[in-house]
């Protein structure tokens, strides 16, 4: 997990496009400058993270689903929950499964978890659109391949 530059996955552990669910692992970072501000002398992961966290591992699963060839886009969020801090060093278990997609939007129900126990969660919504540029597409390519993104579901054709 890199914070500053919001990459909040790790690595992907599970992607199944049969059930439309994916499981990533994620190591919040002992030392962040984020931490500082929240809070000084008890950091904790902030809550808007931990949604970006679900955000991005939903967005992995659609695009995995639509080969590459879509982007999703957050859209909007819907009874997002914090249940208990997340706090620096913690491995991070996030999951997300489809709840509804067509006509341009997906839906996603996504959690995260540390050692089995329940963190937060939410429902999240996403416009679906064209890559806006080759040089996104590009990147997003090479952040596949870095979280290990099963490179045969790249193959574009």
């Amino acid at each position: 997990m890199d914070l500053a530059y919001f990459h909040l996955i790790d690595r992907i552990t599970d992607l199944n496009l049969g059930e439309k669910t994916i499981a990533v692992e994620a190591q919040v970072p002992q030392q962040s400058t984020i931490f500082e501000g929240h809070f000084p002398g008890y950091p904790l992961m902030p809550g808007v993270l931990l949604i970006e966290s679900m955000a991005q591992t939903s967005g992995w699963l659609l695009i995995a689903l639509m080969k590459f060839e879509r982007m999703p886009f957050l859209a909007a969020v819907k009874e997002a929950k914090m249940r208990t801090f997340v706090t620096p060093g913690e491995l991070l278990s996030i999951e997300a499964s489809i709840v509804h997609e067509g006509s341009g939007y997906a839906m996603t129900q996504a959690k995260v978890s540390v050692g089995g126990k329940l963190r937060c969660n939410a429902t999240i919504t996403f416009g679906i659109a064209a890559f806006p540029n080759a040089d996104l597409r590009g990147h997003m390519e090479a952040m596949a391949s870095r979280i290990g993104f099963p490179q045969q579901m790249i193959a574009h054709g």
